[in-house]
């Protein structure tokens, strides 16, 4: 017995955020994601998980990014059928986001069948829509900073400044010695963006858990506007297409907020933009709803002339027939498409048309985690596989960094620095090896905590 903290993902990685507290006779997941990033790190998804789902008393959810929700259905799927906890916002999201992940998932597996092109046979989805559909009915929002009572546990949701619902989770727990308070950080946003509103403080804590994207990364000093004004003037002048994986909530409306930024200030053409996401569509009409979580005007956003998340000539395009249609589309024109990181949905297709022509350019904007197409792509792959086939890489391949949802490492420290005392201890997580390092150094050379940790996969400590 006692209370134990578990680390079943994003320990040692970036992706599959999922944390088991244990206290007692009561076991609370925080965050059930999927693990992305080659076929390592994809065979965990299909693993039983290591504890039986229906002993797990309730989940507590950070945010709604795949990589912290997307197992979700699959553990309903082996039987979980308690409470999932979240934001309001994030519920909406995973309204949005759920289903479109199952349908992918049915997607990926019949065009796999067809195609001959998967070791399994026959291919099978991970989840289906109904088992998404299952998973929506447990889900029960909580609003920031009103306490959540479980039976072992007390729960406050606090703005992250991440997407639209991202929430630090202040975790108060009994151990045998007394209550102690463990934070999750869950994914932290920036201090400066123009986006969302800044990450809350988190005065104190007996246990914390960190992320550490880019623990060791600092974002650009230059301008944003300048450096995506420099990329869409080179794909003007060689008539080609922009083609721009970004992650449907959050990072695709931040791009479509500076591109008509741009725009209105006579420092990009109005080309025509084309949306190929129609969860990305949903999710935009989720910031009105949301507005305390974010800097933009309400009003203008209701306003599709003036909205600062639509471009000049924006397109939307929802269905699978207009999808295909942009693959021999001509330039110049940008086309934004999900998933960010290349693992899945239509931008593969794009892919698949557009890098074998030296005219387009595939712009990266958010974080590409190891064993991805989209991390193979910034490393300089001459060749990437998709659905079995070869395709040569001739476009331009660039990134922007700058426009990362995520805070860098002086983000990230400054949060830290809000802490009145040293925890007793602090766990690094969801973040390459390199980057949680250079996070811990940085911890204890500027902060001087001491008891600052790597957990490794599958840990389990014991919080005494």
């Amino acid at each position: 017995m006692g209370t134990y903290l578990r680390f079943l993902g994003a320990a040692g990685t970036v992706t599959g955020s999922r944390y088991l507290l244990r206290i007692e006779n009561h076991q609370y997941l925080v965050d059930c994601g999927l693990f992305q990033g080659g076929h390592r790190l994809d065979e965990l998804n299909w693993q039983p998980f290591p504890v039986p789902p229906a002993e797990i008393d309730a989940i507590l959810l950070t945010h709604a990014h795949i990589d912290h929700t997307g197992y979700l259905p699959r553990l309903v799927r082996q039987g979980y059928r308690g409470p999932i906890y979240a934001t309001e916002a994030t519920c909406a999201l995973l309204e949005l986001l759920l289903p479109d992940s199952a349908y992918l998932q049915e997607q990926d597996a019949a065009y796999a069948n067809k195609k001959g092109y998967s070791r399994h046979k026959p291919a099978l989805p991970l989840y289906t829509v109904a088992d998404a559909k299952e998973t929506l009915a447990l889900l029960e929002p909580v609003a920031f900073h009103a306490p959540v009572h479980l039976d072992a546990a007390r729960i406050i949701w606090a703005p992250a400044g991440h997407i639209l619902g991202s929430a630090i989770l202040e975790t108060q727990v009994a151990t045998e010695r007394g209550v102690r308070t463990v934070v999750f950080s869950g994914d932290l946003g920036r201090y400066d963006g123009e986006v969302m509103a800044a990450p809350s403080s988190a005065p104190s804590a007996d246990y914390l858990l960190v992320e550490s994207t880019y623990g060791g990364r600092f974002h650009s000093d230059d301008p944003i506007e300048e450096s995506l004004a420099a990329v869409i003037a080179g794909v003007m002048d060689r008539g080609g297409v922009l083609l721009i994986p970004s992650f449907a909530v959050g990072r695709t409306q931040q791009v479509l907020y500076y591109i008509r930024k741009l725009q209105d200030r006579g420092q990009a053409p109005d080309i025509p933009v084309y949306i190929d996401s129609p969860m990305a569509v949903e999710a935009s009409h989720l910031y009105c709803q949301f507005g305390d979580d974010h800097n933009l005007d309400v009003n203008l956003l209701m306003d599709h002339r003036r909205c600062p998340l639509r471009c000049h000539d924006t397109h939307f395009v929802r269905a699978v027939e207009e999808s295909k249609e942009l693959n021999t589309m001509p330039g110049p024109a940008i086309i934004l498409s999900a998933s960010g990181m290349c693992t899945g949905g239509r931008i593969l297709h794009h892919l698949k048309w557009r890098l074998p022509d030296a005219r387009n350019t595939v712009l990266f904007v958010g974080y590409q985690a190891e064993g991805t197409r989209g991390r193979a792509l910034l490393d300089g792959a001459e060749k990437l596989r998709i659905h079995g086939e070869i395709v040569p890489v001739r476009a331009e391949i660039a990134s922007l960094d700058a426009l990362s949802a995520h805070g860098d490492q002086n983000d990230l420290m400054r949060w830290l620095s809000n802490f009145q005392e040293p925890p007793r201890r602090t766990f690094i997580v969801h973040g390459e090896p390199p980057a949680s390092a250079a996070l811990q150094e940085a911890i204890q050379t500027q902060l001087g905590w001491r008891k600052v940790t790597l957990p490794k996969f599958g840990e389990n400590v014991h919080l005494s």
